[in-house]
């Protein structure tokens, strides 16, 4: 019977309002025609109230996903963006010129501190530390005829047979042939140096890159680069902050490590680990910021050199925080805000002051209480005051992405 009186009520209403344009349409002056905008407009207003009052007091629940604020421990942190660094790098370059024979290892392999990388020809090295042993026995001989003569001489001159010249040319004799074996010996040194250095071998453990000389070439020492080696066992992040974020790090870190953790797209399994380990000395004077280096074992070789990287400080742990799930905070005019579902399935607009975010997490700093359930799905059809029917996360899934993932 109430509907039926409502029903009955709005249509006599709309045929009262078509009356009146009737009546203005064959009777009206100017006057009486500006009038009927306002009139119809009046009519218009009235129904859309009515259709409004009818909708929010009779209106079908809202479908919604909803999470739950936590009370949980979350990390302070600071944000950059890194960028991956070896932990240090070889050039390697032949000390001695000569024809590459043999390379002893495979590209983009790990190497091992002084495994065999490449061997130049030694046969003109093993040639040239033969002639200087040959010199030396050489020089050996004549320093032992230079000692003898020198003996006979001094006799003479002290028997007072010789001249005082003779003693002293048997003397210069001896001390050049003396000074001619040291050469000697110190040419044979210089010569098995040559001979090892026809095997090059790795100074560092790392990495290797690409092979730059292939065998048969000549290799031209100092000049030519063989093959660059990064270690990257453990390896550098490098990443800049703001500098007024200085102070708190460097007390941070003489109190002990100071975190840090690397984070990329498609990243298979956790975040790698780190700790700072470096502040450059100085404060970039054009951008503000303060370049920093973090340390990672990267025993999986999870970072790579010259990868760019999120890296995530974390300055402290704030105890007891309450977390939402990030989608639930709604920005709007007057700062952001939340959906809140009360006991009685309708929905409160409830302002928050945010804090960090995390993993999917947001902290809301102001607001909200532990336990609190909130609207993180279908915000986009609730007004304050509406009914709402909480759905399972699957629900509210477009079509086309629950056709792909059906089996």
């Amino acid at each position: 019977m109430t509907a039926h009186s409502n029903s009955f009520g709005e249509t006599g209403h709309a045929v009262a309002c078509l009356g009146r344009l009737r009546h203005f349409l064959i009777h009206g002056s100017l006057p009486l025609l500006l009038a009927v905008g306002f009139s119809l407009s009046g009519c218009s207003r009235q129904e859309a109230s009515a259709e409004k009052s009818g909708k929010s007091a009779g209106g079908a629940p809202v479908p919604v996903l909803v999470g739950k604020a936590m009370a949980k421990s979350m990390p302070v942190q600071i944000q950059a963006i890194g960028n991956v660094m070896p932990y240090s790098r070889v050039a390697v370059r032949s000390q001695i010129t000569g024809q590459l024979v043999r390379v002893h290892f495979q590209e983009g392999k790990e190497v091992r501190k002084d495994d065999l990388l490449f061997t130049i020809d030694p046969r003109p090295s093993q040639a040239a530390l033969d002639q200087a042993k040959a010199n030396l026995a050489r020089d050996e001989a004549q320093l032992e005829n230079a000692q003898i003569e020198f003996a006979r001489a001094k006799k003479l001159f002290e028997s007072n047979i010789s001249s005082r010249d003779d003693y002293d040319k048997a003397q210069a004799n001896l001390d050049t042939l003396r000074g001619t074996v040291l050469a000697d010996r110190a040419a044979i040194t210089n010569a098995a140096l040559n001979l090892e250095f026809t095997s090059i071998r790795s100074p560092i453990d790392g990495r290797t890159g690409n092979l730059l000389v292939h065998e048969g070439n000549i290799v031209k020492a100092e000049d030519d680069v063989l093959l660059q080696i990064n270690q990257v066992h453990p390896i550098f992040v490098s990443f800049a902050v703001p500098e007024q974020f200085l102070p708190e790090i460097k007390r941070r870190m003489r109190d002990g490590p100071l975190k840090a953790e690397a984070s990329y797209v498609n990243l298979d399994g956790a975040p790698p680990q780190g700790n700072v380990s470096f502040i450059d000395n100085t404060v970039d004077p054009t951008t503000g910021m303060v370049q920093l280096k973090a340390t990672f074992d990267n025993t999986d070789n999870a970072l790579w050199p010259g990868q760019f990287v999120q890296v995530a400080m974390t300055l402290s742990e704030q105890a007891n925080a309450v977390v939402v799930p990030t989608p639930a905070i709604q920005p709007g005019q007057n700062g952001d805000f939340v959906f809140v579902v009360k006991a009685d399935q309708t929905i409160e607009l409830r302002p928050v002051v945010v804090g960090a975010g995390r993993e999917g997490e947001t902290v809301v700093q102001s607001g909200l209480k532990p336990g609190e359930t909130v609207v993180t799905d279908g915000q986009l059809r609730l007004v304050p005051g509406a009914r709402v029917d909480v759905k399972p996360a699957d629900t509210l899934k477009p079509k086309a992405v629950a056709q792909e993932e059906a089996p």
